[in-house]
């Protein structure tokens, strides 16, 4: 994340559109009332730019300011990959192997799993759409079972479990019991997942992150925490790039 001060201004001459232009993202920026300094951060997921600011910078001034950013911008992109298709023939990681999406045009329509093979039939410019909504389903299928049994460890009730694609976030847990998760977390292996599951079962015993919280959260996972969380923070530039666009 970039942070600075406010030190050029842009020309006149320059429209603000010319130098949105110029970047080579799109770009949200967001004034907020308390920030003291403009902060630029890269969301790989989105393939965007965001950038927060003092209330009273200008548009046009901000993204002048985000322009001359631009070596890091680069670096940024460079070192976040592309977008992996789910088309045919793409190999992605599934539950902690490599699977490849095969076009089987004698197989139904609906993705079936068989052994490393994703096999779907049907015309090919819908498959990313119709293997998307598998690995959701799948997503879905998956953490629930893995929620309710540390649900039941904990002695805790979940209200509801859903599947989303949040940009940053891999799960969260409201106060009234409703647990969500990244259904990119099913393209991880298994410890991975069962981290982020577990730690958002944690947060209904205790929606905080204090010592009480931690220890639920070792309990339930057992050995291998800090392992799993290091993975994920590994693992995860390439997950959130998977299937983007579908």
């Amino acid at each position: 994340m970039m942070r600075g001060s406010l030190n050029i201004i842009s020309s006149n001459a320059t429209s603000e559109a010319a130098l949105e232009s110029a970047l080579p993202l799109p770009i949200d920026v967001r004034p907020m009332r308390n920030a003291r300094r403009l902060r630029l951060r890269f969301d790989p997921a989105e393939r965007r730019l965001k950038l927060t600011c003092p209330a009273r910078t200008s548009r046009k001034a901000a993204i002048a300011w985000a322009l001359d950013q631009r070596d890091w911008i680069e670096r940024q992109i460079a070192s976040a990959g592309r977008p992996e298709p789910l088309t045919a023939g793409t190999t992605i990681p599934l539950d902690g192997r490599e699977v490849r999406i095969v076009l089987d045009h004698s197989a139904p329509r609906t993705p079936r799993l068989d052994g490393d093979e994703i096999i779907c039939g049907g015309p090919p410019e819908t498959i990313a759409r119709r293997v998307l909504a598998f690995l959701r389903r799948l997503a879905l299928e998956t953490m629930s079972r893995e929620a309710s049994d540390h649900a039941a460890a904990a002695g805790v009730t979940i209200r509801a479990i859903s599947v989303g694609d949040a940009g940053t976030r891999w799960g969260s847990c409201s106060a009234d019991q409703r647990i969500r998760f990244n259904w990119r977390l099913i393209l991880a292996p298994p410890e991975v997942r069962r981290f982020v599951v577990a730690h958002e079962v944690a947060h209904l015993v205790h929606l905080n992150h204090g010592p009480q919280f931690t220890a639920v959260e070792a309990r339930l996972y057992g050995p291998g925490l800090s392992e799993a969380k290091a993975k994920l923070k590994r693992l995860g530039p390439r997950i959130r790039l998977i299937g983007l666009g579908c």
